[in-house]
């Protein structure tokens, strides 16, 4: 399959079905926050160095999250019933998404590589216009020791990083987040990429088509809303 090139005027992507083997399907366009929002509806997301070019990937498989598959581990379970962690949502955006840019992961050059200046700034723009959300995770002395970020678009929500600080801080935030989306009857959540850390959580992967039906079945224009009842009483 070729790799489409992006018109920068044009935020429309072509049908993701046709992306190569590896899974790209376009290169170029912009990070506008209407492409970046568009690029969710047609099961797209930008994954790239800084000083790349703008690539747009599509998996077959794609790696997702079924609400009601969660997989607490008897080991964790103690730590959430403990008051090791205090857990909020939307608190501190920024805070959350400029760390996941700093900390140090395995198998990548530099700190957070992928997330770019250009990016946190585009996310913190979805934040104040209600798509972009974070859950923060504090310790006892209230330092922010974990987090993750995503997008929430009608009955799905879209993972787009993670952080830990000090050990399953991230575990935490997650399920907790996975614990109110579940509620609210989220039926979605896209991983995006194989990760060792969410697999053991209950990812799984799932056809590209399947994906796409998913989405298709559940955006509209009712939003997932946790603002009024977000709670840490997950056990």
């Amino acid at each position: 399959m070729p790799i489409f090139e992006l018109d920068s005027q044009d935020i429309r992507f072509p049908p993701p079905e046709l992306a190569d083997q590896s899974g790209i399907l376009a290169v170029g366009g912009d990070l506008s926050p209407e492409r970046v929002l568009a690029s969710y509806y047609y099961g797209v997301f930008h994954w790239f160095n800084e000083d790349d070019p703008i690539l747009w990937w599509s998996p077959d498989p794609r790696l997702v999250l079924f609400p009601d598959r969660l997989r607490i581990s008897k080991s964790m379970r103690p730590i959430l019933r403990q008051p090791r962690f205090q857990i909020t949502y939307n608190q501190s955006f920024k805070e959350v998404i400029s760390a996941c840019q700093q900390i140090s992961r395995p198998n990548q050059d530099g700190e957070g590589s992928w997330i770019s200046q250009e990016i946190i700034e585009v996310y913190c723009h979805l934040h104040q216009r209600g798509f972009a959300h974070s859950i923060e995770v504090w310790s006892k002395e209230q330092q922010l020791v974990g987090g993750l970020y995503g997008i929430i678009l009608g009955k799905c929500f879209f993972g787009e990083s993670m952080f830990s600080k000090v050990s399953n801080a991230s575990k935490a935030g997650f399920i907790t987040l996975v614990h109110n989306l579940k509620k609210h009857d989220c039926q979605l959540i896209d991983c995006q990429v194989e990760s060792s850390h969410l697999i053991s959580l209950g990812a799984e992967h799932i056809p590209r088509q399947e994906f796409l039906g998913f989405l298709d079945r559940n955006f509209d224009e009712t939003h997932i809303d946790l603002s009024q009842d977000f709670t840490t009483d997950v056990l």
